[in-house]
């Protein structure tokens, strides 16, 4: 995206490339950009300097000026100013929390926009210049206030709505964050209208990348089923869902590849092992569908990162659980421990791929071959 901005813009602009830090990544230097490595799934000092620098960029600008604002998933770690009075700890900590305690992207970014100094349209807020925001979605529903917790984009859901969240999911208010959430400064100031002079455009998102893999599909003589990309719920649930679709066209005798992509979540027990929802969704998978012959699985985190982990997720095969028994391990206790990915990288099925330069939420695909 950075490097499309310079091809059109020339020498006539400056600008900032906010990234995840990856030591064994060679950065592509573009003339007029900045590199800032940051930190993600959960912010960091890195996070706290990309945000600052982002909202100097935008405060210096003049009316006159152009701020254009290339968003894609992972931006609300990427650029993480914690709100006055909270500690950058405090919020690292809740970040913890949220990814751990099943709670859905539109919650954990409801709360995040309302402890911070530049989400939910406070990076727009500081600049007097006109912002034009092209973003790549990564969200279910590719809601713009939440994609990287909508920077440029005010925020509707008001602080009562960030204390039910909490409340709900079991995390305990702690004095700092409370005190924020009943200052005055977690809501929507009344004159800030983001629609008055800048736009928001949406230039790809998890439905881009279904129709590109229909389309491979059918280049292969495979008929392209697409679900959705906005599906949520627990990973394993939804792969149950899944696989009794892909048992029944199976039996049918049907050839086809069921696409669909979205934002499952995982509720970890007391000691969870390794694993993200990808690895969690295609352990369940594997386990619904038995080892029935022809019918093969990914999924896979696009960004190449699934949660926390070194892996972007897991493929199935007939034989998946049968070389689980030959390895002397029990897929069910696996799965019951959350230690999915740790099931895949001993029996194989593991992908490691790395950072992938781009983020359109999760992808996955069954394809019943009988």
């Amino acid at each position: 995206m950075a490097a499309a901005a310079a091809e059109r813009y020339g020498a006539g602009f400056e600008g900032l490339v906010i990234e995840p830090a990856d030591p064994g990544a060679v950065l592509e230097s573009i003339p007029g950009f900045r590199h800032i490595g940051s930190s993600h799934p959960v912010p960091d000092e890195r996070s706290v300097a990309a945000a600052s620098a982002a909202l100097q960029l935008a405060a210096g600008l003049a009316p006159d000026d152009l701020l254009l604002v290339l968003l894609s998933g992972g931006g609300s770690a990427l650029m993480s100013l914690p709100a006055a009075g909270l500690s950058l700890e405090k919020k690292q900590s809740l970040t913890r929390q949220l990814l751990a305690s099943g709670a859905t992207i539109h919650e954990i970014n409801c709360v995040r926009k309302k402890l911070s100094r530049i989400k939910g349209g406070r990076l727009a807020l500081a600049c007097r210049a006109r912002v034009v925001t092209l973003a790549i979605s990564d969200v279910p529903g590719n809601d713009p206030r939440l994609i990287a917790s909508g920077p440029t984009v005010w925020d509707r859901n008001t602080s009562d709505d960030a204390r039910d969240i909490l409340t709900r999911h079991g995390i305990r208010l702690t004095a700092a964050i409370d005190r924020v959430l009943h200052g005055a400064a977690a809501e929507s100031p009344g004159h800030f209208d983001p629609t008055a002079q800048n736009t928001y455009q949406i230039v790809a998102s998890g439905m881009t990348a279904l129709q590109a893999a229909g389309d491979c599909c059918r280049r292969n003589g495979v008929e392209p089923l697409i679900l959705g990309d906005d599906l949520q719920g627990e990973a394993r649930e939804l792969a149950r869902e899944q696989a009794r679709m892909a048992l029944d066209l199976a039996r049918k005798g049907n050839t086809c590849c069921l696409l669909s992509g979205g934002e499952t979540t995982v509720t970890p027990g007391v000691s969870p092992g390794r694993g993200g929802r990808n690895t969690e969704y295609a352990l369940a998978l594997a386990l619904a569908l038995g080892g029935r012959p022809g019918i093969w699985a990914l999924a896979a985190d696009t960004d190449g990162i699934d949660g926390c982990e070194g892996h972007s997720g897991a493929l199935v095969d007939p034989d998946t659980l049968q070389r689980a028994a030959r390895a002397g391990l029990e897929a069910e206790n696996y799965l019951r421990r959350h230690d999915t990915a740790g099931f895949f990288e001993q029996i194989g099925g593991l992908l490691v791929e790395g950072p992938t330069g781009t983020n359109v939420s999760d992808f996955r695909a069954i394809l019943v071959n009988p």
